[in-house]
C-alpha cells in the first residue's frame, strides 16, 4: 500500500531554473506600488532559512519511509525546496544591494529558526506541515488569480508563479510523512497556531522594515492601498482565509483542494515560456 497521496499526473521533480532579478529589485517592481512590492519582498526574506528548516524536518524521518513513491517524492521535495532557497537567497542579496538592512532582518528570523531546530522532531515536522499549508494556499491563490501579479515585472511574476507551481506539486509530501511517522492530529493543529502567529508576525515586521527604508512606513496612502490589497479588493489574504482555516478540520488533507487542472495549465505556460 502506497503512503503517498500525491495524485496521478502530479510529479514532484525540481526544475533547475534561474531568475536574474537583480535589476528588477532596484525598483518598485510590483506595479510601482510600494506596499505590494514590500509585501512580496517580505515573504522572500523568510524562504531561504524557512525552506532549509523544512528540508531538515523531513530528513529527520526520511529513513523511516519505505514506500518507494513517497521516498522519491521526498527527494523531489528536498530538491525543489533547495532550489527555491537558492533563488530567494539571490533575490534577498539583490535587496541588500539596494540598501535594505537584510543582514539585520535575516539575523532576527534566523534566531527564530535556530530555536525551531531545537524542538523535538515531531514538532519540527508538524511545523513544516503547517508552513507548507500556508505556502500551498497562497500558491493556489497566485495561480488562480494571475491579476494579483498584474503590473509586476515579467521576470518577477515568473519567479513567483514557478515557486507557486512547485509548492503545489509537493504540498502533501511533508503531510504524508507526518501522517505515517507521527500521526498526532492534536499536535498538528496546535503547532499550526504557532506557525500562524510567526508567519504573520515576521511578514508584518519585514514589510514594515522595508517600507521604513523606502520612506513609506508612515504613509497613510501606502497603508490604505496595502490593506485593500490584502483584505479589501482584491483582498488576497481575505480570499485565502477559508483555505487557511481548513487546516483545523479533523479530516484535513492538502489534496482535498484538487487543483490539478490549474497546475497543468500553469505548467504548460511555464514550459512555453509564457507564464507572464
Amino acid at each position: 500500500m502506497t503512503l503517498s497521496s500525491t495524485p496521478e499526473g502530479v510529479s514532484v521533480q525540481p526544475r533547475h531554473l534561474h531568475f536574474d532579478v537583480s535589476e528588477d529589485l532596484k525598483t518598485l517592481w510590483h506595479g510601482d506600488d510600494a506596499f505590494r512590492t514590500a509585501f512580496f519582498n517580505a515573504l522572500s526574506l523568510q524562504f531561504p532559512d524557512g525552506e532549509q528548516q523544512f528540508i531538515n524536518a523531513v530528513r529527520l524521518y526520511q529513513g523511516k519511509i519505505e514506500d518507494p513513491k513517497l521516498k522519491a517524492e521526498i527527494r523531489g521535495f528536498i530538491g525543489q525546496e533547495a532550489l527555491h532557497s537558492r533563488e530567494h537567497k539571490a533575490y534577498n542579496e539583490a535587496l541588500k544591494a539596494r540598501g535594505y538592512d537584510i543582514v539585520g532582518l535575516d539575523r532576527r528570523f534566523r534566531k527564530h529558526m535556530e530555536w525551531v531546530g531545537k524542538l523535538s522532531p515531531s514538532r519540527q515536522l508538524a511545523g513544516t506541515c503547517g508552513a507548507e499549508h500556508y505556502t500551498a494556499v497562497l500558491a493556489n491563490a497566485i495561480l488562480s488569480n494571475p491579476e494579483w501579479l498584474a503590473g509586476a515585472k515579467p521576470v518577477m511574476a515568473e519567479l513567483w508563479r514557478w515557486h507557486a507551481i512547485e509548492e503545489t506539486e509537493h504540498k502533501s509530501v511533508a503531510f504524508d510523512v507526518y501522517r505515517e511517522c507521527v500521526g498526532n492530529e492534536r499536535l498538528r493543529r496546535i503547532i499550526f497556531l504557532f506557525v500562524t502567529w510567526n508567519f504573520f508576525k515576521y511578514t508584518f515586521l519585514n514589510t514594515c522594515s522595508l517600507l521604513k527604508t523606502d520612506g513609506r512606513l508612515w504613509s497613510l496612502r501606502t497603508w490604505m492601498g496595502g490593506l485593500s490589497f490584502l483584505w479589501g479588493k482584491p483582498g488576497i489574504l481575505r480570499k485565502c482565509l477559508p483555505g487557511f482555516l481548513a487546516y483545523f478540520r479533523k479530516d484535513f488533507h492538502p489534496w482535498h483542494q484538487d487543483n490539478r487542472a490549474l497546475l497543468e495549465k500553469n505548467l504548460r505556460e511555464l514550459e512555453a515560456g509564457s507564464l507572464t
